[in-house]
């Protein structure tokens, strides 16, 4: 599916009311924009506690939904709530390629990648790092492992959250 027939569809899912799984319009909110990014800051933390508590498995999740909120917070921005990772990652794929925001293609592929072509355990997308270790056996990450973790997640972070800042 496209990337226009694929936000289509999210916006139909979310038109339905109550419960949605989609896209839905919004009224942009300083505050909710303003909670995803503290909310976004709070699972950042979250990565080196996990790991220093000897639960560095978590510290991927962790990773994953810093990102996750932060791309929340600049849909938020655009008027759109999300209750589905691909509709988000559909309409944020739809603002790089409209040059809305200056997010490119590779990095939005470092959090999600929908065209999932290599090998789940030898992926160092924080996408896959994260269902690897949210449904392997493995409880924790090898401190190399955790390092790249925390430094690709801060790149982003930092320049996810300085799109939103511009928006604001």
């Amino acid at each position: 599916m496209n990337i226009k027939d694929k936000l289509a569809s999210c916006l139909k899912e979310g038109e339905k009311g109550g419960r949605h799984k989609g896209l839905k319009r919004i009224k942009p909110s300083e505050d909710l924009i303003h909670g995803h990014i503290k909310k976004a800051i709070h699972n950042f933390n979250a990565m080196d506690f996990f790991y220093n508590s000897g639960y560095s498995d978590w510290s991927v999740s962790a990773a994953f939904y810093s990102l996750y909120h932060c791309l929340l917070a600049l849909i938020s921005k655009k008027g759109f709530e999300s209750r589905n990772q691909s509709c988000t990652f559909a309409l944020i794929e739809s603002m790089i390629e409209n040059k809305e925001i200056e997010l490119t293609r590779g990095e939005l592929k470092e959090i999600f990648d929908k065209d999932i072509t290599e090998d789940l355990m030898h992926s160092d997308k924080i996408l896959d790092l994260r269902e690897k270790m949210q449904y392997s056996i493995k409880t924790s990450l090898e401190d190399k492992e955790f390092q790249l973790l925390s430094e690709r997640t801060k790149v982003l972070f930092d320049k996810i959250r300085k799109e939103v800042e511009r928006a604001i």
